[in-house]
């Protein structure tokens, strides 16, 4: 492979690279952290090179496409291929129009179109990408390809029934299996039918499930009772995949940091903007200290989170993306995860959904509710029990003094402004005993506070005794 890379590869990364570049179909089963974006990214750009491709469609969850958009393709995108890049949105005004029109000029340019994954259950993303797909020859990616797991659903029909118009096809997922082997025939059939030679899911499932009949209100349905073939079904998926695990990297760096962007629902979006004009007016009116902004911005902050105080001092709940969107991450990945939140009513709200989706006892609590007698059991079970996947809790309470290097996956649905209260809630996991590289997430509500409060700690700055009153100000 002669090709100037503008990021350098890792080890795990060239193998994967040199697996895949040429190949038709194939499957990146990367561990979040490991670097699965950028080895697309070379993938896609070798392919243009050779003059295979000259256009890529990039399917991903909300929580990413910005990111493809705004920072992955520009760090890792060689320097001398031009692109034509546009960012799908589902309201298409005049200059939105205007973007996407550019996908189709005709010139020596690679031309990349990012879509939600979302957009594919609607006919207007449809017809959209199925006219990209016809006026170019296109790379296909399906990023965190476990969205299109269920065979049923109409974005797995429409995705699946698009790939036949891409020249080349590629899944990109952590977590290929998230509950079950049987996930991974949607995925592959995206690649190709013939993958792994069934002509149906049905058949698919008689071949590596045995089920068994249950009655249900008065109706008879089956269910999965167990596996079987399994060692088969991973000799197969060998033909056409790479598996990595962080800890199979051991030229990883310690810590990586990612992002998960959410939009604001609409009712999120007017209370905060209504809620930035009260703050404004107020600051207007009074002297302007760090702790009389700070107060505001932690109101604004607790909207981008989904909730907010009433006039008469209760909590109330508001739709928002923020919690669906870290239920996307915890399907992601693999081993165990550290959520960290800074408020309580999050706390309270995450627990329930974790147990919900997998199990009470997939999950513990250290937070300031949690009573002192249970907190070393609690951290102790998260430790070494492995049915024990989650740790919930606030830096305030659990980011001190305690080991949690069972993860190495930290989230932070939510953040504070004290620096060091980040740099040891980051510690926990990261600390004597971890043989792993640790990857940090941050979700982040677009166009709020969080990006300024999430930005000023990654560059390590204490919010709350560097930043002064007026600069703070500004980020209202």
């Amino acid at each position: 492979m002669k090709y100037k890379f503008k990021t350098k590869p890792y080890a795990h990364q060239l193998t994967a690279l040199e697996k895949s570049w040429n190949r038709e179909t194939f499957a990146y089963f990367m561990e979040m952290g490991t670097g699965k974006t950028k080895v697309l990214i070379d993938n896609l750009a070798m392919l243009y090179d050779k003059g295979k491709v000259n256009g890529a469609l990039i399917i991903s969850p909300k929580g990413v496409v910005r990111t493809w958009y705004e920072q992955e393709i520009p760090i890792h995108l060689a320097d001398h291929i031009e692109n034509v890049s546009v960012l799908w949105q589902p309201n298409i005004t005049k200059s939105q129009s205007n973007k996407l029109d550019t996908l189709f000029k005709t010139g020596e340019e690679l031309h990349i179109l990012i879509m939600n994954v979302e957009a594919l259950s609607t006919q207007k993303g449809m017809a959209f990408a199925s006219k990209f797909l016809l006026s170019h020859n296109t790379l296909m990616v399906i990023d965190e390809s476990t969205t299109i797991k269920n065979p049923k659903a109409k974005r797995t029909r429409n995705i699946t029934a698009l790939s036949q118009r891409a020249k080349y096809r590629r899944i990109m997922t952590g977590s290929p299996v998230t509950k079950n082997p049987l996930d991974l025939y949607s995925q592959c059939e995206f690649l190709d039918p013939y993958l792994l030679d069934f002509s149906s899911y049905y058949a698919f499932r008689n071949r590596y499930a045995e089920m068994k009949t249950l009655h249900v209100h008065g109706r008879s349905i089956q269910v999965v009772d167990k596996f079987k073939n399994l060692g088969e079904l991973s000799d197969q998926l060998k033909g056409f995949s790479y598996r990595v695990l962080k800890e199979d990297c051991l030229d990883l760096p310690d810590k990586n940091y990612t992002k998960r962007q959410i939009s604001l629902t609409p009712e999120q979006r007017k209370i905060y903007e209504q809620m930035k004009e009260t703050a404004l007016a107020m600051l207007n009116g009074k002297q302007v200290t760090t702790v009389n902004v700070l107060t505001q911005l932690m109101r604004l902050q607790q909207i981008t989170c989904g909730h907010f105080k009433a006039d008469d001092g209760t909590t109330q709940a508001i739709k928002n993306n923020r919690l669906s969107e870290l239920m996307g991450v915890l399907e992601e990945i693999e081993g165990k995860a550290i959520i960290w939140a800074h408020y309580q009513y999050d706390i309270k709200t995450i627990l329930n959904s974790i147990e919900q989706i997998h199990g009470p006892c997939s999950v513990v609590d250290y937070y300031g509710l949690t009573p002192q007698s249970e907190r070393q059991k609690n951290r102790d079970a998260f430790q070494n029990d492995p049915k024990v996947r989650f740790l919930v809790g606030t830096p305030q309470t659990g980011g001190y003094g305690i080991t949690l290097t069972a993860a190495n996956t930290v989230i932070y649905f939510s953040n504070g402004y004290d620096l060091e209260k980040r740099i040891q809630s980051e510690d926990r996991a990261h600390r004597i005993g971890q043989k792993k590289s640790v990857t940090y997430v941050d979700i982040i509500a677009e166009d709020t506070v969080d990006e300024k409060i999430v930005k000023a700690l990654r560059d390590k700055v204490n919010i709350a005794s560097q930043v002064l009153g007026e600069e703070l100000k500004a980020w209202i």
